[in-house]
């Protein structure tokens, strides 16, 4: 019995010390990150990427010797461009035959749209080169959320929108609710056949679990300044009253989502489909709430002849904690999303 107690004493004090040990480390490796939580602005060459996929997948059916053949043609050719923008940039002409841009922009939106924080910088960073030539791609992916995080998401896109800057919205799989507060903003919505668009309506729900504490005895005292400061409580006993005020609270949120998607799109039946239901990409169409049927990659390839596809991405740098408790909640959000799924359109 004592071997036991010393060895179990043992155990403790080398438990104590890896805790230790992997307390300290976190401090350290926080400590140094401290400095880098700016972030990092990524810009990719789409058209670029494509260009050499292009080339990859020609050579690819040549022999070999016509194969050598064409790497000596690039060979030469890359030279000779290199020569000529040389030459360019020394006389001042480098912007000379500058192609416009289309600025590609991703946003995967989970149910806090905590994504919000790396739109509001590449957005900023397009608005400060943005030139009268360019466009922006928005490739939206979101069931919607929270009502004040899919606002600001919104309102980051009517930035562009409000500097004249055209948008077009690609959606390939889901834009509804708060998702398709911010696809329209956009000038132009372009909807996968069978993605999931609409769903213009405002859902709440609190369980409520005071009859089980009063069955154990337990009481819950709830004191506020103000008469609506609460209406629905989780422990609480809700009054007729509080779910009244709370329904004219949903009801104006509804309201004011309404408007809002009226504004962007004036031709559209807003009382039609504002009931909270939601469509596929082509009977979206029909019902006005997209203008287009095509995926994010048609949209793209189409626009990259004579400009320059640019994605731009914005990447956060991420404490070891963040990204721990940043895999749970993304975990977590699958998970609601998938029950959404389950209740609210048939599985295939």
């Amino acid at each position: 019995m004592e071997l036991l107690s010393q060895y179990g004493l043992f155990l403790a004090k080398i438990a104590t010390v890896v805790v230790a040990i992997a307390v300290i480390a976190t401090l350290i490796v926080n400590l140094t990150q401290r400095k880098k939580q700016r972030g990092e602005l990524r810009i990719t060459n789409l058209s670029e990427q494509y260009k050499e996929m292009q080339e990859d997948m020609s050579v690819a059916l040549l022999d070999g010797a016509q194969q050598k053949l064409w790497h000596k043609a690039q060979k030469k050719k890359h030279k000779q461009e290199a020569k000529e923008a040389k030459a360019n940039a020394k006389k001042g002409l480098g912007d000379s035959g500058e192609k416009p841009r289309v600025w590609v922009l991703d946003f995967k939106g989970s149910m806090d749209a905590h994504e919000v924080a790396a739109l509001r910088e590449e957005v900023t960073a397009v608005l400060a080169v943005v030139k009268p030539q360019d466009q922006v791609v928005v490739r939206l992916e979101s069931p919607g959320g929270v009502v004040h995080g899919y606002g600001l998401a919104a309102s980051q896109l009517q930035r562009l929108r409000d500097k004249k800057i055209p948008i077009t919205i690609a959606v390939d799989k889901v834009a509804a609710s708060g998702g398709y507060m911010m696809a329209c903003v956009g000038d132009k919505i372009v909807s996968a056949p069978f993605a999931i668009i609409g769903s213009i309506g405002v859902v709440a729900q609190i369980p409520n679990f005071n009859r089980f504490l009063k069955n154990k005895d337990i009481d819950i005292e709830l004191h506020t300044a103000g008469q609506y400061k609460r209406t629905l409580t989780l422990l609480g006993e809700n009054t007729e009253e509080g779910r009244q005020k709370f329904r004219e609270d949903l009801n104006e949120t509804h309201l004011l989502f309404k408007e809002f998607v009226h504004e962007m799109r004036p031709t559209l039946d807003i009382d039609q489909v504002a009931t909270g239901e939601h469509w596929y990409g082509k009977q979206a169409l029909e019902k006005g709430l997209v203008d287009a049927i095509g995926t994010s990659d048609d949209l793209l390839l189409g626009l990259m002849n004579g400009r320059d596809v640019l994605n731009v991405r914005y990447l956060q740098r991420k404490k070891l904690l963040d990204k721990v408790t940043g895999s749970a909640a993304e975990s977590a959000d699958r998970l609601l999303l998938r029950w959404w799924q389950r209740g609210q359109k048939p599985l295939m």
